[in-house]
């Protein structure tokens, strides 16, 4: 979390007795740490502790006071500066906060107030400053490749490859994958270690939002437009200005609006619903499907024109069952994020729990696993989780084993060994299910020992 550091103010003023009154006045907030200056060159040669605000004399012995301004403005434009003068000039203060100045306060009976709402109102905005430039470093550091995606298997090095590709350039993404593998996770790593990281990430899920209001939603519109519209709209594609859009899940997008977001792509510009101004874009693309885009535009349900624009490089995400031990460790992961927000001890993972974990295929990939490792995480009476506190959503898993080839054999092991898991190991239970002998079910058993599965 950030924490907030005593404000560095520096006073620069030549005049004893204000200056005696400036170190009353800033004497009394104890969140003030003051340092005082009798000439320019005194505060220009310190502005390496970083002040958050100078007060600054105009009229100083070895300097004018626009000098020290612009000088102070060249280290470092984030620092306050405010001018406090015995003219009362209306020309002299324009022209100063036009070179930068935070405020210009004349020195008269009301001064005392007006310093010190001036320095209140510049601390807040540093404080808002440093705060911004914390939390996108945060962001930043939270979206590292190797912090945001957790793997080290074959499959997941080479995402990592293709993502520091897709970071050195403006190139557009297209990620693909089936649902849960985290497209949008990845499309946020290559936005925030790319040269956009500092502008605005703006994600758009194009399922989520009702046909009739998609084109409103992307491009925005003017007041009037359309009834319902009551005001004018920043669509997405502007509120992403000089960052980053995803496109999730671009296979749904009507036909009708494909023509128009192509337009979009090829001219860099739109022009909102109803209006006529022209709005320039500089805007990075990254889409995402868990379609088969290739298939949609041999079906003729996506335009091929704007396939070929969105395509750049593309990123096949590998689902979860194809990423070996790397189920294990996003899982721990997992885990300890889960017990960090709930305040709860350290858990561990069994040994018959993470195996239980590497057999099941998950065909809702990470997403999925989330959701089974919280539960654990909930169900387990120890601080380790057991097999007994894993459950997954048995409705989907025999289907799920379509997406594997594998022989017959191991079919019939692992529908059996997903019997034994819904009933508790009783072996005569799972029998009668299956329609099997008692004898029949032991050999089957022991021959999945022996081949470890």
């Amino acid at each position: 979390m950030y924490e907030k550091d005593p404000v560095k103010i520096f006073v620069v003023e030549d005049d004893p007795a204000y200056t005696k009154f400036l170190k009353y006045v800033l004497g009394l907030n104890p969140d003030y740490e003051v340092e005082f200056f009798t000439t320019g060159k005194e505060c220009l040669n310190n502005l390496h502790k970083n002040p958050a605000v100078v007060t600054l004399d105009y009229s100083l012995p070895d300097m004018p006071g626009e000098k020290v301004l612009s000088q102070i403005r060249a280290h470092d434009p984030n620092i306050n500066v405010i001018i406090i003068s015995a003219q009362e000039k209306i020309g002299t203060a324009v022209d100063l906060l036009k070179l930068g100045a935070y405020d210009y306060i004349t020195k008269d009976h009301e001064t005392k107030d007006r310093v010190l709402n001036s320095i209140n109102n510049a601390r807040n905005k540093s404080s808002l400053i440093k705060e911004i430039d914390y939390l996108k470093k945060e962001i930043s550091e939270k979206y590292e490749f190797e912090k945001s995606i957790i793997g080290s298997s074959v499959a997941i090095k080479k995402i990592f490859s293709l993502l520091e590709k897709a970071c050195s350039t403006n190139i557009s993404v297209s990620i693909s994958g089936e649902t849960g593998t985290g497209k949008e996770l990845v499309a946020k790593a290559i936005h925030y270690n790319s040269k956009r990281k500092n502008k605005p990430f703006v994600a758009v899920n194009i399922a989520a939002i009702p046909r009739d209001l998609i084109e409103s939603e992307l491009f925005g519109h003017e007041k009037g437009a359309f009834t319902g519209a009551i005001t004018r709209r920043i669509g997405k594609f502007e509120e992403a200005e000089g960052g980053t859009i995803f496109l999730d899940e671009i296979g749904e997008m009507d036909p009708n609006l494909q023509a128009k977001l192509l337009r979009v792509l090829q001219e860099k510009e739109i022009t909102r619903i109803g209006g006529n101004q022209v709005i320039k874009l500089d805007v990075r693309v990254l889409a995402a499907t868990h379609k088969d885009l290739t298939e949609e535009v041999k079906e003729g349900r996506f335009r091929e024109d704007l396939y070929y624009r969105l395509l750049g490089l593309p990123i096949q995400l590998p689902p979860l069952r194809e990423r070996g031990n790397d189920v294990i460790l996003v899982a721990k992961h997992f885990l300890d994020n889960f017990t960090k927000e709930n305040q709860m001890p350290k858990f561990k993972i069994s040994q018959e729990a993470q195996q239980k974990l590497l057999q099941y295929p998950f065909p809702g990939n990470i997403r999925e696993l989330k959701s089974v490792i919280e539960l654990a995480a909930v169900m387990a009476t120890e601080q380790e989780i057991k097999p007994q506190d894993i459950s997954f959503n048995n409705s989907t898993r025999i289907e799920s084993f379509l997406h594997q080839e594998m022989p017959m054999e191991e079919y019939m092991y692992r529908i059996i060994r997903h019997f034994l898991n819904k009933y508790d190991n009783n072996v005569l239970e799972v029998a009668k299910k299956l329609n099997i002998g008692k004898s029949s079910l032991y050999r089957y058993l022991k021959e999945m020992e022996a081949a470890g599965i």
